[in-house]
């Protein structure tokens, strides 16, 4: 009896985990087609009609009410021009995104300095080769 109570307790657990994580997922979506369907000029209406939904219906799925079938799904990420995992994906807080930005910069003038390096360096051993020709 024990051994049965101690499942269903873990069976619970887990299902309460799940629909965390389920919960966190539908949130996540409906923020990001919020800030999207926002950064296309699009009001909830005007979506709505593109992907051939009831006002209401966006409004419940942009408040993590609803989460909509993948056709709809589809239909939206297609609206808005934006691939679907885009509607999935953890938008990274403004930190992240400046360290993320500084360490592509950081990369970035890395390259250049090491391009510029073995330029400077090839035109050096170009000009000492040429002076060396003449001299012989």
């Amino acid at each position: 009896m024990a051994r049965c109570v101690k499942q269903v307790n873990t069976i619970i657990i887990e299902y309460q985990s799940m629909r965390e994580k389920a919960s966190k997922i539908q949130e996540t979506f409906a923020q990001n087609l919020r800030e999207n369907r926002r950064k296309c000029g699009f009001t909830q209406v005007q979506l709505a009609e593109k992907v051939e939904i009831s006002t209401n219906y966006l409004a419940m799925v942009e408040l993590a009410r609803y989460i909509p079938r993948v056709e709809i799904i589809e239909r939206l990420a297609n609206a808005l021009n934006v691939e679907i995992y885009e509607l999935f994906v953890v938008p990274l807080s403004p930190a992240m995104e400046l360290k993320k930005l500084n360490e592509a910069i950081v990369a970035d003038l890395e390259d250049i300095v090491k391009k510029s390096v073995d330029q400077a360096v090839d035109k050096a051993f170009e000009k000492e080769r040429k002076r060396q020709k003449r001299c012989k």
